[in-house]
């Protein structure tokens, strides 16, 4: 089945607005984890607006399932951390200072040797490396150059396509990367706007899909089904899923 890990950056956006500690961060994770999540996500920023640097030492040392830290390694403090960390895996992202929220892949021909380091040096420090593309053939071709394990396929496109009622369309672009990725032995992750009406749809026309990074929609539907409950909704999205 395809693996659910849950990005707590919204939980931590909601505490840091009061200055206090409430969402507590590493309680929620905790049981996001016993509600059934296959692994915990944090993409923390420099300015910290949500995730800290100090809570990512603090989740490392209580989570069960998988620690995957998504961020820009172009800031060196973000390097610093991981390597710290040592989380199972790392996603590489090529985020703007002062960006809202992730909008675009790597361009992996035109950063192809930068990405090859980088990639390298959390390889041999035993973190599985993931890096955020978009669904285009000539990305994954130059992801597989760089040497990543996985690449986790940006996926608003498809969000927007299925939303309005083009989801044989909006599929198609993420179908074919998977198909590439997937000869050429890279992992598949996916993330970015999927959510309870499109989820199912996208996990089970995406050959090889390993991983699903969800945060923003999972905690709004959490405000109004309550957080197991949400939880186990998306996990029976995944339900019978990964398919070679």
């Amino acid at each position: 089945m395809t693996q659910l890990s849950v990005n707590i950056n919204k939980l931590a956006t909601l505490r840091n607005a009061r200055g206090h500690n409430n969402p507590d961060i590493i309680n929620a994770a905790l049981d996001i984890e016993r509600f059934g999540a296959n692994g915990i996500t944090v993409h923390p920023r420099p300015d910290e607006r949500h995730i800290r640097y100090l809570d990512v030492y603090n989740l490392k040392k209580v989570l069960h399932t998988e620690f995957n830290i998504e961020g820009n390694p172009k800031e060196q403090k973000f390097i610093a951390l991981v390597l710290d960390v040592k989380p199972q895996q790392v996603t590489l992202v090529p985020d703007a200072q002062g960006q809202i929220t992730s909008n675009h892949g790597w361009d992996t021909i035109k950063n192809a040797t930068y990405l090859k380091e980088t990639v390298s040096l959390f390889k041999n420090a035993g973190i599985r490396v993931s890096v955020f593309v978009d669904p285009d053939m000539e990305m994954i071709k130059g992801a597989v150059q760089c040497g990543t394990d996985r690449v986790e396929l940006y996926t608003e496109a498809y969000a927007n396509g299925y939303a309005k009622g083009n989801k044989e369309t909006a599929i198609a672009p993420y179908f074919k990367a998977a198909v590439a990725a997937n000869e050429a032995g890279l992992g598949i992750n996916a993330g970015h706007d999927l959510d309870l009406n499109n989820l199912k749809y996208f996990a089970e026309h995406i050959p090889g899909l390993l991983e699903v990074s969800i945060g923003h929609a999972l905690i709004c539907d959490a405000i109004y089904l309550g957080l197991e409950n949400t939880v186990q909704l998306y996990k029976r999205q995944l339900a019978g899923t990964i398919k070679n």
